[in-house]
């Protein structure tokens, strides 16, 4: 049975893209788990077609986690329906902050039990792409917390939700304008853009085939499918890429600024004191999250290459230098109204200057290590 997911914290755009779904897909039903009564200690799932609801039950809560919970009920009324030989697409819409990657990797799973993932989907009212973007409030704050220890927020929440995804169903929003537009498409460039209405196939999309090995490839920092250098209707993105190591102490005191300079941005970065950890951004809402992502390729010994998946070797060919091989800053900031110069003279300046650079890597080891507290060293 072809199982599709559509998600999204635009809850209205994401249930007309399920409507369309159910009527362009014969013999289709659609699950969908509310985590709002989580609170109450119950998840309530609704299973439904064209026509109306077919059945509602209630699971409840795992270790006091809807998401949990969500797991634990799904992937048996995935079974229920795939054994009953009636359902050619069952479609999964998610709750407001569940994030898809973590449902496609469950139900990909238990492919061998009859289930096939065959789309991820994300709705997008274009109208909304920049308040979600900027919203830097705690899911909890928002009423939208999947669990009492959620801590994400609303921005970086709804960023993975949009670029993980292949393929956006996007309605047709009267308050959304070419900025909206052309900022969606900077954003996930590479994304299938489908009308939620008109003459879009959405169906064809949710029924493509998904390769949940190559999404979270496409979202990791040593990696990624990065958005390109763009400039449209006020929207501006700007690819910053170098080969010399950051300062650690003025990174650190202008990521302020670096983080507010851009609606989004994202990458990987290479501090000096930390020389062969490559090192992933994530920006979004004014909060900034950095993370190691593991070593540098050029930091391995040769014959631990062949244990590194191809799609790593592959981006490290890219960026690859003579001297200190896939080692680099590679960034990414987009945002309306982004001034570019400055946003450049401020990175610039964070990086090593000749001098610095000149003294060598057991040097740099002895800067200031003003980044150990957020890198948990």
């Amino acid at each position: 049975m072809d199982v599709a997911i559509v998600g999204g914290l635009h809850s209205d755009a994401r249930k007309q893209a399920v409507e369309r779904l159910l009527a362009a897909v014969p013999g289709s039903v659609a699950l969908h788990h509310d985590l709002a009564t989580a609170v109450h200690g119950t998840v309530v799932r609704t299973v439904r077609d064209a026509t109306g609801v077919l059945s509602s039950g209630e699971a409840p809560l795992v270790n006091d986690c809807a998401c949990c919970a969500l797991r634990e009920d799904l992937v048996p009324e995935l079974e229920r329906l795939a054994d009953s030989g009636l359902t050619r697409l069952a479609v999964v819409e998610l709750w407001d902050s569940v994030e898809p990657k973590a449902m496609a990797e469950v139900i990909t799973a238990h492919a061998h039990e009859g289930l096939r993932l065959s789309g991820v989907i994300t709705a997008v009212d274009p109208a909304l792409l920049l308040p979600c973007l900027g919203n830097g409030d705690d899911l909890m704050e928002a009423g939208l917390a999947a669990a009492a220890t959620d801590q994400r927020t609303v921005a970086d929440t709804w960023a993975r939700q949009l670029e993980y995804a292949p393929v956006l169903a996007v309605a047709d929003s009267a308050d959304a304008d070419d900025e909206d537009r052309a900022l969606l498409a900077q954003l996930h460039p590479t994304a299938r853009q489908v009308p939620i209405s008109g003459h879009g196939d959405l169906a064809g999309a949710a029924l493509a085939g998904f390769d949940v090995e190559a999404a979270a490839a496409a979202q990791h920092p040593s990696c990624a499918l990065l958005p390109t250098d763009a400039d449209e209707a006020g929207v501006a993105t700007l690819v910053w890429h170098r080969d010399r190591p950051f300062h650690p102490e003025r990174l650190y005191q202008a990521l302020e600024d670096l983080t507010c300079a851009a609606a989004r941005s994202r990458g990987r970065f290479w501090l000096a004191d930390h020389p062969d950890t490559l090192l992933g951004w994530d920006a979004a809402g004014g909060a900034l999250c950095v993370e190691s992502a593991g070593p540098w390729l050029a930091s391995l010994p040769d014959a631990a290459w062949e244990m590194v998946p191809p799609v790593r070797r592959a981006a490290a060919a890219l960026d690859w230098h003579p001297e200190h091989g896939d080692c680099c800053q590679h960034l990414v900031f987009t945002s309306p109204g982004l001034d570019r110069e400055g946003l450049e003279e401020v990175l610039e300046s964070c990086l090593l200057t000749d001098e610095e650079y000149a003294a060598g890597r057991d040097a740099w080891k002895h800067l200031p290590p003003a980044f150990d507290t957020l890198l948990e060293v």
